[in-house]
Order: structure tokens, then C-alpha cells, then sequence
């Protein structure tokens, strides 16, 4: 299993279609197409850092690489790591190669081991335990830094992670992911087809109730990441008659609507019964197992991507963010009790972090944690 992949064999075909059909049109104008993919530039500095809850919908790719942190000064390299987000992001660094940032993102989380060195009582100290269906080699599990790269545009993507690479060395392990093109409503689909990141705090109040720390000073505007890259067994729940795909999930495949009925964001009836006395909405379904009214915990802010690693290793890098590590440990216990979506999928790698408070323009990451 690789840890590093391409985004997809599909995509390098029709890349070199894509590039086939450039070399023709070269021949018959010289004129280059300098148009950036990507999207607006995505401010680094306030409260919060950039990459989570903004921009909204996500950057379609991703890179995310968890490193050790030994032999590091640890404030001298949140200031590295700062002048580096401002100057890729900012598009002054000449490293970028003339690309412009668009809505390139920077997000950097400190683990457990470093948390708790610096205050056992803080957020972010307690790691994650282990949970059922789990395959993680010791180097995929938990990790000192995290660092959450995000563009719109593929080469700018890569342009940053070269430099953050540079600075850090070979990640403890890393994934690239990619999201598709979302709709209306913001949704996009997952690779089973169904539409994802539904049930998600939508409103800024919303957010700041259930995604932001508020105390103690030192973490305030910071937040908890849950990251686990989960390989789905795509061919077995493809075989599924359709039927049977949406009871696993517990909406309907088309436009995500609950098999309750509504529209797509309408909360789920989990008390909606048959006239024969089962729930619409299966006992072992996703989205009852899931739910946060089952579970007694907040709602996590989602932000996961899928990703291929080649024949036999696709799956979703799951990528969660909440004030309270609780609301996913909660969520995840529930969900390996009874959930038959989790028949399908096996977690590789797993780790939480400490997502620091946004730099300003005269401080950098970790400043008051590290005061």
C-alpha cells in the first residue's frame, strides 16, 4: 500500500489527452491560456486559521502529510512554517514557479504527544483509541504535526507541499485526496455515489457552537481534527442492488434525500415507521447510527475527500473538525457497535490534532500556546 498517490489513473489519461491536444493546437497558435483554475485568494490571518471552515465548499484537491517533530525547536518552526503560509498563499514566494495562489490553504495541527508535553489539561491532549475494522501500521497512527494543504489548482497544490517538504523532510505518512466539482447546495458526491457532508453545522453560529475553541486563551479560535483514511471495498457495495445501497446508507442515492422523505438538508425522521412496524430508516443505517441526536454528542464540521491510490486501495480520507474530541469518539463507539457501512471499510491510517488559533499579520502559529 502506498501512502503517497495520484489523484487518478483517469486523470493522468486525460491529461495526456489533454496534453495531445495542446502540442495540436500549438501548431496552429502561440497564444497560452494564463487563466488560474483555482478559486479567490482565502485570507490566513484572524482568529482562525484558513482550510477548515472557509473557503466554502472546499478546494477540490488536497494534500495532507503528518510528520514527527524530534529534533525541532517547536516555536522556531511554527515560525517557519508561518512565513511560509504567507509567502505561498500571498504569492511572493518565487519557489511557487510564476503560479499564482488562488485559494491555496496552509493548516497546521500539533499532536497529542506535543500537547500534552506543553499541558496535559489542554485540548488536543488526549489521543485517539482504538477503534473495530482498524489496519494501520504503527507509522500510519497518530503523529506529531499535521499539515493540511488545499487548492483548487493541482500544480499549486504541489508547488506547496515541495516547500513545506523542504522544510519538514519526509512525512510519517501522507495521502493526496480529490473532491468533485460540488452543486448547488454544495454537496458533491463520494465514491459511492452518494452525496456527502450533509449533516454538517451550516450556519457561522452554527460553527462557532460546535467547530471553534473558546478557552482557555492560549488555544481560543483553535479546534480538533480527527483524520482517518478509511479504503472502501468499492466493488462489494457496488454489486448491492440500489435498494439495498440506500438502506447501508439511509438516503436515496439520487439527490440525497432521507428515505424519510424531504429535501436533501431536511433533518432525518429517525421515528418514521412502516405501516408493518419497521423503520423507514434502518436500524443499522449510516445516517441513524451517525446522527448526533442518537449519539448525545455536537455535530462535527466535515471536510473529506476521496482518494486512489491505485487497483484495491480507494477509499475517503475523512477529515473532521469539532471543539470536543468527544463528538467523534462518541460517534465512532456508536458506529462500530452496529453501522453496515462500516462492513465495507477498513481505517489505514488515524490521528487527531490540535488545529492552533490563526496567526496575525505580527504573530505567528502557536504564539500564546508557546508564550
Amino acid at each position: 500500500m502506498r501512502d503517497r498517490s495520484e489523484f487518478t489513473r483517469r486523470g493522468v489519461v486525460a491529461g495526456g489527452l489533454a496534453a495531445l491536444a495542446s502540442l495540436s493546437a500549438c501548431r496552429q497558435s502561440t497564444t497560452v491560456d494564463t487563466r488560474d483554475p483555482s478559486g479567490a485568494p482565502v485570507a490566513m490571518h484572524g482568529r482562525t486559521q484558513a482550510g477548515i471552515d472557509r473557503p466554502d465548499p472546499p478546494q477540490q484537491f488536497l494534500g495532507l502529510s503528518v510528520h514527527d517533530v524530534h529534533d525541532h525547536d517547536l516555536a522556531a518552526l511554527l515560525s517557519r512554517l508561518t512565513d511560509i503560509i504567507r509567502a505561498t498563499t500571498g504569492g511572493q514566494d518565487p519557489r511557487l514557479g510564476g503560479l499564482p495562489p488562488g485559494d491555496l490553504t496552509i493548516t497546521v495541527g500539533l499532536g497529542p504527544r506535543l500537547i500534552s508535553a506543553l499541558d496535559p489539561t489542554l485540548p488536543g491532549a488526549r489521543d485517539l483509541p482504538a477503534f473495530t475494522r482498524e489496519d494501520i501500521p504503527d507509522t500510519a497512527r497518530g503523529g506529531d504535526l499535521m499539515i493540511q494543504t488545499c487548492a483548487g489548482n493541482p500544480l499549486t497544490l504541489t508547488a506547496a507541499e515541495t516547500l513545506v517538504a523542504h522544510e519538514l523532510g519526509a512525512p510519517r505518512w501522507s495521502q493526496r485526496g480529490f473532491r468533485p466539482p460540488t452543486g448547488d447546495q454544495g454537496l458533491g458526491r463520494n465514491l459511492l455515489g452518494f452525496l456527502d457532508g450533509i449533516e454538517v453545522p451550516r450556519t457561522p453560529e452554527d460553527v462557532d457552537r460546535e467547530v471553534w475553541l473558546d478557552a482557555p486563551p492560549a488555544v481560543a479560535g483553535g479546534t480538533i481534527a480527527v483524520v482517518r483514511r478509511l479504503r472502501v471495498d468499492l466493488p462489494r457495495f457496488l454489486a448491492e442492488p440500489l435498494d439495498r445501497q440506500e438502506a447501508v446508507i439511509g438516503r436515496h442515492r439520487a439527490d440525497g434525500t432521507p428515505l424519510t422523505g424531504g429535501t436533501t438538508t431536511d433533518h432525518v425522521d429517525l421515528s418514521a415507521k412502516t405501516p408493518d412496524g419497521r423503520y423507514v430508516i434502518p436500524t443499522t443505517a449510516h445516517v441513524r447510527r451517525a446522527n448526533p441526536a442518537a449519539t448525545g454528542s455536537g455535530t462535527m464540521l466535515r471536510r473529506s475527500y476521496t482518494y486512489d491510490n491505485g487497483p484495491g486501495d480507494t477509499g475517503l480520507l475523512f477529515i473532521s473538525y469539532q471543539r470536543d474530541l468527544r463528538t467523534y469518539t462518541a460517534t465512532q463507539h456508536r458506529l462500530d457497535q452496529a453501522d453496515d457501512l462500516l462492513d465495507f471499510t477498513t481505517a489505514t491510517a488515524t490521528a487527531t490534532f490540535l488545529v492552533l488559533p490563526g496567526p496575525t499579520p505580527d504573530r505567528v502559529l502557536g504564539h500564546h500556546l508557546l508564550a
